[in-house]
């Protein structure tokens, strides 16, 4: 076996140690209304110590398994649905104007609005995924959306900006975070739009976004520390679309 180096010795010592599991059991159960999160029979809560309660049972059922999972440290890594469900308890639900404003903004800077011009099966590869989206954020939500060549900057009609902010007007802070979860991980708000509304599964969503991400993979080869940074992203997207289709 080889030595450790000195960053490798390094970066091990001041990793943070992660918690002991301290619990025998995670389960989900009815609680105020919604269905709660127990560990041992006691309520879990959040960093900001509000308890974890969420309107779907499926939901609080995935969050059980979770951590049930964790074996001998807890580690929030592994962790997806929890992290998110933290941010809509401690954060969003106090901040859904400033969220729905964020999830805005993304649409004004589309992904699926800025196309390459070459090579010509980038080109194929982008229209064949993202031009039904295009369609269907005009008829669905009523957002025209302009489309740019290159990476030049295309502003967005009001009107389109508009109707994506009408279209998150509904969502509740746990579905509101996972919009915005989405929107983050695939630079676009009509692709986590289309995964809110059933236009497209967790699996389209994330093809639609990893257009360009697997076309340079395809001529470079793929790097394996972003192969596992690709799949951190994927566990916090279809946590994510969980908490929006609310079963597995």
């Amino acid at each position: 076996m080889s030595e450790e180096t000195p960053e490798h010795v390094a970066q091990r010592l001041t990793r943070p140690e992660l918690p002991k599991r301290f619990y025998k059991t995670a389960a989900a159960a009815p609680r105020d209304g919604g269905f709660g999160l127990f560990l041992d029979g006691r309520i879990v809560k959040t960093p900001a110590r509000r308890p974890i309660v969420v309107g779907s049972a499926a939901v609080a059922d995935a969050l059980a398994r979770e951590w049930d999972k964790q074996l001998e440290r807890i580690d929030p890594a592994t962790m997806p649905l929890t992290r998110i469900v933290n941010v809509a308890i401690d954060r969003v639900a106090e901040a859904m104007h400033e969220v729905r404003g964020e999830i805005v903004s993304y649409a004004g800077s589309d992904l699926i609005c800025y196309r390459a011009e070459a090579p010509q099966e980038l080109v194929q590869r982008q229209s064949e995924a993202w031009d039904p989206l295009v369609t269907w954020a005009r008829e669905a939500l009523g957002a025209p959306l302009m489309l740019a060549s290159g990476v030049v900057y295309v502003a967005q009609p009001e009107i389109a900006t508009e109707a994506v902010a009408r279209a998150l007007g509904d969502y509740p802070p746990l579905e509101l975070t996972a919009i915005s979860t989405i929107t983050a991980l695939t630079g676009s708000a009509i692709i986590a739009l289309a995964l809110a509304r059933g236009r497209l599964s967790a699996q389209e969503a994330w093809d639609a976004a990893l257009i360009d991400e697997e076309w340079q993979a395809d001529q470079w080869g793929h790097d394996p520390l972003a192969e596992k940074a690709r799949a951190f992203r994927r566990g916090e997207l279809d946590a994510a679309g969980l908490i929006l289709s609310g079963a597995l």
